[in-house]
């Protein structure tokens, strides 16, 4: 058992809260095909990080901003076997509203669309592709998402299971919780994690303090 002590706590969307996998593999799957990229690579590289970003690397002379609303119309409608991850439901609820945002690389509508898919609490605080200039691994959304509770990122543990994400909450200046949801242990080490489980079933809140402090229990080893 180990104690973790911060005043905020960042989380990442995907991989972390809600697993929307099957749903984001679906998609960019066929986006692939029609362009003729190999399926499992581009779903790999577009893990993690803003759609555009992807879409920008591997079709340079595209209209990018028109594939882009394709991918994300595709991915807003397919919300078949998005659901909560083990312990994000939990630890949603025990944490006090004003202690935790969401930073996601998602737009602003996909990720209420798998939010309430998932059946979690909507965030008072949530950070969106649509609200930075920069996308992970630049650290502009834990930043941002900090800033809004008040806080540095310092005093903040970000949740992570993307080597971009963990990259993003590191630059940031914030502790990295890191999930095996998505990535090996090698590459969420490579990446900076300080800490790895396999989800959030093993992370518990333990106290909310009178002086804006929160202790979290890790359980697992």
């Amino acid at each position: 058992m180990m104690k973790i002590q911060c005043r905020g706590v960042l989380f990442d969307l995907d991989g972390v809260l809600v697993d929307s996998t099957p749903a984001v593999a679906r998609v960019w799957t066929q986006w692939a095909t029609m362009h003729g990229f190999v399926p499992e690579e581009v779903v790999r590289q577009a893990h993690g990080r803003p759609s555009i970003t992807t879409i920008r690397e591997l079709l340079p002379h595209a209209d990018h901003d028109a594939e882009n609303r394709e991918v994300e119309r595709a991915e807003i409608e397919d919300v078949e076997g998005v659901i909560p991850l083990p312990g994000a439901l939990e630890l949603l609820q025990a944490l006090p509203q004003d202690r935790w945002a969401i930073a996601t690389s998602c737009s602003r509508p996909l990720a209420e669309v798998r939010i309430r898919a998932a059946g979690l609490p909507f965030p008072k605080h949530l950070i969106t592709s649509t609200d930075v200039q920069r996308g992970k691994p630049d650290p502009e959304p834990y930043i941002k998402a900090a800033k809004i509770l008040g806080l540095t990122p310092a005093d903040c543990i970000v949740i992570e299971d993307a080597p971009a994400g963990i990259r993003a909450g590191k630059a940031a200046g914030a502790r990295v919780f890191a999930l095996r949801t998505t990535a090996p242990d090698s590459e969420l080490i490579e990446s900076g994690a300080d800490w790895i489980a396999n989800n959030l079933a093993s992370l518990r809140l333990a106290s909310a303090n009178g002086d804006g402090s929160i202790n979290l229990v890790f359980t697992e080893r």
